[in-house]
């Protein structure tokens, strides 16, 4: 992202950022609600377009939504919710993407639909509904849909993988199997991720390099290591969810 702003009407949400994702990182974007988060996310999605500024993914200039793409950048994004097709199988909402371009045979997209669950800890389940498996099965259902690997994907490229709020509501022990399975993902796909998350244990376990977002701007970068001790004002005051500090609750 090189000088990048959004607004929606008369709101400027992103104001001149710029942002520079290396290979195989884990980057984790935090800041408080309504701090434009989620909007990185679905421009890197290609799901929206940045009113001004540049963006470049994989070394090309992205001038068009997704679907105005012929041949879209390998991005994978994973909800908040597990947004499985309730409809289909766990093999079919797994392999969906694969099944959709129909350029490998059904035994094949088997063997790679296996190896998916298996990385996320679900092997053998791939016959059942998302309705007979619990809550936290499903998550991972969807982080191996997010990992399975595209035969199409030009060699050497690294997928892109992005991650919404992934552990907001989980209990601890939920959320330390999220983020685990948030570094497995990465590693396994061969990529680099962007994780945006309020939660503390998330950006510490799950992210090698984190960047505070305030206001439209990004205020702090830095590693984990240097999250976990930065004396800056902004990053204090999210570490320690005070309400004194630079950081102030929109107006309701």
């Amino acid at each position: 992202m090189r000088s990048l702003g959004m607004r929606w009407g008369s709101r400027l949400v992103l104001d001149d950022i710029d942002l520079t994702l290396h290979p195989g990182e884990r980057l984790a974007v935090v800041g408080p609600s309504g701090a434009g988060k989620s909007t990185i996310l679905r421009i890197l999605a290609g799901l929206i377009l940045p009113s001004s500024g540049e963006l470049e993914l994989f070394g090309a200039p992205q001038r068009y939504l997704r679907l105005d793409q012929r041949h879209p950048p390998d991005v994978r994004l994973v909800f908040q919710s597990p947004a499985l097709l309730a409809s289909l199988t766990v093999q079919e909402n797994v392999g969906f993407l694969l099944y959709r371009q129909g350029r490998i045979p059904a035994s094949e997209i088997r063997e790679r639909v296996a190896r998916a669950l298996a990385a996320v800890g679900l092997s053998g389940i791939e016959s059942l509904l998302p309705s007979e498996l619990s809550g936290g099965m499903q998550k991972r259902v969807s982080f191996a849909r997010a990992l399975i690997d595209d035969p199409a994907r030009p060699d050497g490229q690294q997928p892109l993988l992005l991650f919404d709020e992934p552990t907001a509501g989980l209990d601890p022990v939920a959320s330390t199997r999220i983020e685990d399975l948030i570094v497995t993902t990465t590693q396994v796909a061969c990529g680099c991720s962007v994780v945006v998350s309020h939660v503390i244990s998330t950006i510490e376990r799950a992210a090698e390099r984190v960047v505070l977002l305030y206001d439209g701007r990004f205020r702090w970068t830095g590693s984990v290591e240097d999250f976990r001790c930065s004396d800056n004002a902004y990053v204090r005051q999210f570490r320690s969810g005070s309400l004194d500090g630079p950081m102030q609750p929109a107006e309701l």
